[in-house]
């Protein structure tokens, strides 16, 4: 005879269901993933004295290419005001000094900033998009596809980079900073995909690999979630080697002349005082080549400190010497307002 009770009611007796007296909201989960990839390195890499120096001198360097080019004017042309000195001036145009035909250094390198940064952003995510595609594909999946992916990037990493621009920029003769960054990156990602089969090759027999691969999740399943985020520090300063890497071969193609512009770029600016060169036998007039020289400079060492401090936002142990040092202070924090209150409430009474 039956009992009269419903599968509901059995389930909600049954020792082996519970259920949560908290709903996560998608809200919750939101927040969790935020505090796990953009809260918690941020606050390793505030912690850690380069990491700090290059968050500052990036972000300086991102405000000038969004906020400046609309506070700072653009440059002109102004004979009078020829080879002004530094800070000769009180006009925000001139505080840098200026060229041999009267335009503010200021506003060339405000104005030349937010090209430079498209050409660092697109070069940097395609040749470690492709590198990292390349690589993992090659490395867990083995057999004829890593020998035919595998020799199709020996190939490309032979071929000479210098010639192989000059013969890019020759054909293509880009204007579009987006298109100049992949441009100067086409060879770029042979390297990276090299190094990541050699990282994945190791990873594909890992136990929680192969159990996932057991458990019958697709490839692209467990390269994004199982393989991947152990070579998240290898890509990352990859991308940060790659940046600066585009800095330097568009300052040295501009400098050339070998790259087509319609308005200054630091490379222009390095070239029209290298042509001055007389002019520059003066002390006075340095600052012509000095600027941009130390514009080019302070944006590199700003990478090259960020690309070290990573090493600590991967380390595990650092992370988790943070979030113990985050729990002990919410926990101060959560007894402080317990005796406030009780103090509060004794005095009320």
């Amino acid at each position: 005879m039956g009992t009269g009770e419903t599968p509901a009611e059995k389930d909600e007796e049954s020792p082996f269901r519970s259920q949560s007296d908290y709903d996560a909201t998608a809200m919750d989960v939101y927040e969790v993933v935020f505090n796990r990839w953009v809260v918690a390195p941020l606050r390793v890499l505030w912690s850690d004295y380069r990491g700090r120096f290059g968050l500052l001198i990036v972000t300086f360097y991102v405000l000038v290419g969004t906020v400046g080019v609309v506070v700072v004017p653009e440059p002109a042309v102004d004979p009078i005001n020829r080879l002004l000195s530094p800070l000769e001036q009180t006009n925000l145009r001139y505080l840098l000094g200026a060229d041999g035909v009267g335009r503010g250094l200021m506003p060339l390198m405000v104005h030349a900033t937010p090209k430079m940064l498209k050409m660092m952003l697109a070069g940097a995510i395609f040749g470690n998009t492709l590198g990292v595609v390349v690589g993992l594909v090659s490395g867990y999946t083995g057999g004829n596809t890593d020998k035919i992916l595998m020799t199709i990037t020996d190939v490309v990493a032979s071929i000479p980079g210098l010639p192989l621009l000059l013969i890019l920029a020759a054909i293509i003769e880009p204007r579009n900073p987006y298109l100049i960054g992949v441009i100067l990156t086409v060879q770029a990602w042979a390297g990276l995909a090299r190094g990541i089969r050699s990282q994945v090759l190791p990873l594909r027999n890992v136990e929680y690999v192969e159990a996932s691969r057991t458990m019958g999740q697709s490839t692209s399943t467990v390269l994004m979630k199982q393989v991947l985020p152990d070579l998240l520090p290898l890509v990352t300063l990859r991308f940060m080697s790659t940046a600066r890497t585009v800095i330097f071969a568009s300052v040295g193609l501009y400098f050339l002349g070998l790259l087509p512009y319609t308005s200054a770029n630091w490379g222009v600016v390095l070239n029209s005082a290298y042509d001055n060169s007389s002019i520059l036998a003066s002390f006075e007039n340095a600052h012509w080549l000095l600027v941009p020289a130390l514009t080019i400079a302070l944006l590199t060492f700003g990478l090259t400190l960020l690309a070290q401090a990573f090493d600590q936002v991967f380390n595990p142990r650092v992370r988790a010497r943070h979030e113990a040092r985050k729990a002990e202070v919410e926990e101060d924090i959560d007894e402080s307002d317990i005796e406030d209150s009780g103090v509060s409430q004794m005095g009320f009474q």
